[in-house]
């Protein structure tokens, strides 16, 4: 298996620390995300967020951002529109690669790596970071939205332009070196080492492990479904299984309601439990008895603008 980095001893935690990352994807999705991560962000219990500029509740998740400039936010790089009520569009318009027959980003990952020019995939990533910026927001990291730019399932990768923007704006990206979390097919360790060793290359400071838990809640809408303890319980032995090196631990907390239940079509309960997870004083207690370090990604920008 391939061995963490030094990331660690670079920030200055010794060889042996077990550092994580708390983020919370999907800031500015809709209200119901904004309401639950800026909560978790005010009262300490994230590390950080990224925000999904082409959605239609950005602009208030940038101006939490551009106001509360202590919080590591980054850009949620966006070239997917999954549900199929709830859709947005590029922020470069609809006349490109990037779109469906309707005018929105495609639904799968595949359509992505099927379709999309490097071309139209790099203006309309630089256009999003350019967008955050432009709010006023202290820009810490980038990470992408479901998998889009990885070439998870064809093979093609959107990883080049990615750097060449991460290395623009002196920005850590969230890419793995080792495969071996949840939903992260120990199959692409090769592929791992190749983008990482670019990555490398191109002076982007990138993690040792990415990890989460099942997106889906369990049994959903059935007898058996998944209670609140069970995922709590789970993620507790997460955390209690976390190796030395940087690990970003993500999740998507929001608020479980009408607007969410509205916009989704699967998964809202989960959002609702995570809020709730995140806040709970056992998974703190579980951190500081593990002698788990946490740390944003603003500490790993600090890395690499320091390079």
């Amino acid at each position: 298996m391939t061995a963490p980095s030094d990331l660690t001893t670079r920030l200055g935690l010794g060889g042996e620390a077990r550092a994580i990352i708390l983020n919370a994807d999907d800031f500015g999705m809709c209200h119901a995300a904004n309401e639950a991560i800026t909560e978790l962000l005010v009262a300490g219990h994230l590390d950080s967020s990224t925000v999904m500029l082409p959605c239609a509740w950005a602009p208030e998740a940038l101006q939490f951002a551009a106001a509360h400039p202590d919080a590591s936010v980054g850009v949620h790089l966006v070239l997917t529109s999954e549900w199929s009520r709830y859709r947005w569009r590029p922020l470069t318009g609809t006349a490109t690669s990037l779109v469906d027959r309707d005018g929105y980003f495609p639904t799968e990952v595949r359509s992505v790596e099927e379709r999309a020019s490097v071309q139209d995939a790099s203006a309309e990533l630089g256009a999003q970071i350019d967008a955050a910026l432009a709010a006023g927001v202290d820009v810490t990291h980038l990470d992408n939205h479901m998998g889009s730019v990885y070439g998870l399932y064809t093979g093609r990768d959107f990883l080049g332009p990615v750097f060449d923007l991460a290395a623009r704006h002196g920005l850590p990206f969230r890419l793995p070196r080792v495969a071996d979390g949840i939903g992260i097919d120990t199959a692409m360790q090769p592929a791992l080492d190749r983008a990482t060793a670019a990555a490398d290359a191109a002076g982007i400071v990138i993690l040792d492990r990415l990890w989460t838990h099942p997106f889906e809640l369990a049994g959903e809408g059935t007898g058996d479904e998944e209670t609140y303890e069970q995922i709590r319980d789970g993620f507790l032995a997460l955390l209690r299984a976390v190796p030395a090196g940087v690990t970003e631990i993500y999740l998507h907390p929001m608020v479980d309601g009408h607007e969410l239940r509205a916009a989704v079509d699967y998964g809202a309960a989960k959002r609702g439990h995570e809020r709730r997870l995140l806040a709970d004083p056992l998974v703190h207690e579980t951190i500081e008895k593990e002698g788990l370090i946490r740390i944003s990604w603003r500490a790993l920008r600090s890395v690499q603008r320091n390079l």
